[in-house]
């Protein structure tokens, strides 16, 4: 009988690509994560990896596992599920992780409203960037968490995992009302059907003033760098800053021009910045792993997402 744990860091490891990188997001010693794959080699009675110096590949064989594997998994979170169903009441952690916006904007009211109707079940929210979601659900060190993806970064489809749509926010242009100025004239819109879908005429405007991005490796970053080569042109980073409050103070500041979204701009207005609407939107969807979402805990906490959205976001027909 194959082992359901050993058969996790095999999946794992075809998601992951080395054993160090699983060790270390599963914590354990790469010596143990090797060894019990070495076991499962054993159970399942032929090769599953290939070694290549310090590197290993998945042979046919085992890439076929962790197909099973994966149906393995979403039937047992199917059955915890079940079984949370079947108690009386709602109790215990759930592990929420959630980015700065929504963390600041729409988290606490769903914490509010979830504590009045299941008072013992104790939410911990962890900050965590969309791009390091997929990997954090799978390895058991979230049970829910939120995520968004931008038009020109689609999120793409993770195995082990299920995403339903929250809301939609628009995006901006956020740019300095006085002081820096793009340097050459804003250029005429193009015409009609000539860029397709995508209207970059505003970002163009401003195209050889500096920017601020978020750091690299986050969703936001690309996002910023690949609307702005649709326009047709590569951004001049300034500043690399994370948190939008920061982002428009340095906006105000004359320090450049940046892409927010909705919620980054929460608060009064400045009247030190200009915001443009931008013809793009940002996708905000409530992700666990595949078979999670009738769990009772995570099913409470969605529906106390849900209840909360602002009023003057997009919200999807299906889940309104």
């Amino acid at each position: 009988m194959l082992d359901v744990r050993r058969l996790r860091l095999l999946r794992e490891l075809a998601r992951r690509g080395t054993i160090a990188a699983v060790a270390e997001a599963l914590a354990y010693s790469p010596s143990a994560v090797s060894q019990q794959l070495a076991v499962l080699e054993r159970e399942a009675g032929l090769p599953l990896l290939e070694r290549t110096g310090r590197r290993v590949r998945l042979t046919p064989a085992a890439q076929n596992l962790v197909g099973h594997a994966e149906a393995v998994l979403e039937r047992l979170e199917q059955a915890d599920a079940d079984l949370a169903d079947a108690r009386s009441g709602l109790a215990g952690v759930l592990r929420v992780g959630a980015f700065p916006t929504a963390t600041r904007s729409l988290v606490p009211a769903a914490l509010v409203h979830l504590a009045r109707r299941h008072p013992a079940l104790e939410p911990m929210v962890h900050e965590t960037d969309p791009a390091a979601v997929a990997h954090a659900l799978r390895a058991g060190d979230l049970d829910v968490a939120l995520v968004h993806e931008y038009d020109f970064v689609p999120a793409p489809a993770e195995p082990g995992l299920a995403v339903r749509p929250l809301y939609g926010e628009a995006v901006y242009l956020a740019a300095p009302a006085t002081g820096t100025r793009p340097e050459r004239a804003p250029e005429p819109a193009p015409a009609a059907g000539s860029a397709g879908p995508w209207e970059g005429s505003a970002l163009r405007a401003h195209r050889d003033a500096p920017w601020i991005t978020a750091t690299p490796g986050t969703l936001c970053h690309t996002m910023t760098l690949r609307a702005c080569q649709a326009a047709g042109f590569t951004p001049r980073v300034r500043h690399r800053i994370d948190e939008f409050a920061t982002v428009l103070a340095l906006v105000a500041a004359g320090q450049g021009v940046a892409v927010v979204p909705q919620l980054g701009v929460a608060g009064p207005p400045d009247p030190a910045v200009t915001l443009t609407r931008l013809p793009m939107e940002r996708r905000t969807g409530i992700a666990f792993r595949s078979g999670a979402g009738a769990h009772p805990a995570v099913a409470a906490f969605a529906a106390s997402l849900r209840a909360c959205v602002p009023p003057d976001l997009a919200v999807p027909r299906a889940e309104a």
